[in-house]
């Protein structure tokens, strides 16, 4: 299975699903054409959006100014670019199911 995550640059372009309100913060499975991503805020005023961020660059380790939404600032399919790290860093995100 290929990731939807590509290099770009220096960092990587990560196509996501949101699921917002999630009982568990979580990255994966892959679902469709995207990764999921649980988040306990809900679809209100950026609060998803916030959570993206804030859990990504956690997990990561990277700060917050590394991740950036892209596309679909509205939307539950987003593109998020995150500098300083690799396509994969994601997929051992994924595996740790964390």
């Amino acid at each position: 299975m290929t990731l939807p995550v590509r290099a770009e640059g220096s960092g990587v372009l990560v196509e996501i699903l949101v699921q917002p309100r999630a009982a568990k913060e979580r990255l994966g499975p892959v679902h469709q054409d995207r990764i999921k991503l649980a988040v306990h805020a809900p679809p209100v005023d950026g609060e998803a959006n916030a959570a993206i961020v804030r859990y990504l660059s956690r997990a990561l380790g990277v700060p917050k100014s590394a991740v950036r939404i892209e596309r679909g600032e509205s939307s539950r399919r987003k593109t998020v670019r995150i500098e300083g790290v690799t396509p994969a860093a994601i997929e051992d995100l994924i595996r740790e199911g964390k």
